[in-house]
């Protein structure tokens, strides 16, 4: 499906599953539609299964917008506790559009507890209180978090899912990968078709020499302290440091929370030839989440100038992260779209497009954590891959034979819609949108 054909589906009012491989322009279909609901004043519920997600979008964790909180379960007696919050309450019954992304984190179990939980809010037995939901993500990325690694409660066991009545809108064209090779690595994994000639062609990359002025990031597939590793780097330079400091303005919870999940660091130390990598996406500028390069100086007004390893120079200035509460800032975070960039882990990566990467995936320890880091580099020009076991490059069965339903009823969805005749496409979107502003 085209970008374009999600975003009508979307505007006629139908809840969404939004999927696709990476770099096919998930996060930015969500964006357009994000920006349309808020120019007709929607009132909308931003957010995704983890706090870093959420600032790609401003948005907040589904667990903190909807109140359930780190709950493992909900009982008819939270729920009425719940009710009593008049903020809470208040923006539940408002909200008529919900936007979760990266849902691939989220359990079965935890979609069915915030959709019981919205049911009650709103006094309405719809799924999920009567609102549009649209759903985003990759179910080949990371799973939620279980006690079993085998026994995964993935979103779509949920009752929730089946009561959604979801269209599914699978988007085909690549815009992060054009290394035809590279694709056809990441499809062999993503169908678990493994052979030899895939692994010939990983091993490949063991030796592969980057270009001097390029230094790749190194991912880590454990938790490592991957800012020690970058401060150590940074001390390494001869040159004298400069700090950027975060400005937090709002509510100080909301704020606190911006600032845990926020890939930018409160004080940012920069030196020149210090390695770094954009954490907002800036299409004007020409830099994307995950974009490299290197600090070439500073400018007069003390904006360090970065060479991108494309060769262009950008001068960086401070940008917002922000939650907002219709049209008002409720918490806002001001630093450099920054962070340095000698060493990230592979969690942290997720949703990141990198230049060049040194990948060791010799300790994978979950299915699919190898095509995670995989997939966020552009080719294999930029891969260097120094070790992989059999994990690496393993994925879930389940989610393989899922994936190929998606693409099977995502192809049918596209049908429809073009069979649909321009005047029945207005006038579902005029119903939806009268709807929405009513």
């Amino acid at each position: 499906m085209k970008q374009t054909e999600a975003l009508e589906i979307m505007k006629m009012g139908h809840n969404v599953f939004l999927t696709g491989e990476p770099g096919t322009g998930k996060t930015y279909v969500l964006t357009k539609y994000i920006e349309f609901l808020q120019k007709k004043d929607v009132p909308l519920g931003i957010t995704a299964s983890t706090g870093i997600a959420a600032t790609h979008i401003d948005g907040v964790t589904i667990d903190s917008w909807s109140g359930l909180g780190i709950r493992d379960d909900i009982s008819p007696s939270d729920i009425e506790n719940l009710k009593q919050k008049y903020h809470l309450r208040q923006r539940l019954q408002k909200t008529k559009v919900l936007i979760i992304d990266e849902i691939s984190m989220i359990s079965g179990k935890r979609l069915d507890m915030i959709n019981k939980i919205l049911k009650s809010m709103r006094n309405n037995d719809n799924a999920f209180g009567g609102m549009q939901v649209i759903l985003s993500g990759d179910l080949f990325q990371l799973p939620p978090v279980t006690k079993n690694r085998n026994d995964i409660d993935f979103i779509f066991t949920s009752k929730a899912w089946q009561e959604l009545d979801l269209r599914i809108c699978y988007l085909t064209v690549p815009f992060r990968q054009k290394d035809k090779k590279l694709l056809d690595v990441l499809s062999a994994i993503r169908e678990n078709k493994v052979d030899a000639n895939v692994v010939d062609i990983l091993k490949n990359t063991l030796t592969q020499p980057f270009e001097k002025r390029i230094i790749p990031a190194k991912l880590y597939t454990h938790n490592i302290d991957v800012d020690g590793i970058n401060n150590q780097e940074l001390d390494k330079l001869s040159d004298e440091s400069r700090e950027f400091y975060m400005q937090v303005l709002g509510e100080e919870k909301l704020a606190e929370a911006l600032k845990r999940t926020c890939l930018a660091p409160e004080i940012l130390r920069l030196k020149k030839n210090a390695v770094v990598m954009f954490v907002r996406n800036n299409y004007e500028q020409g830099y994307v989440n995950g974009t490299m390069g290197k600090v070439m100086g500073f400018n007069h007004n003390g904006d360090p100038v970065i060479e991108l390893y494309s060769g262009k120079k950008v001068t960086v200035v401070p940008t917002h992260w922000t939650i907002m509460d219709r049209d008002k800032i409720i918490a806002q975070l001001t630093q450099l779209p920054l962070r340095l960039a000698w060493a990230i882990t592979v969690h942290k990566s997720q949703g990141m497009t990198l230049d060049a990467a040194e990948l060791d995936l010799s300790k994978s320890f979950l299915l699919g954590m190898g095509y995670v880091a995989l997939s966020r580099v552009r080719s294999l020009s930029g891969l260097r891959l120094l070790g992989f076991n059999d994990m690496a490059l393993r994925v879930n069965p389940l989610i393989s034979t899922i994936d190929h339903d998606l693409r099977e009823l995502s192809s049918e969805t596209a049908k429809n819609l073009q069979k649909m005749n321009l005047i029945n496409k207005w006038m579902k979107r005029r119903k939806f949108m009268y709807k929405l502003t009513s």
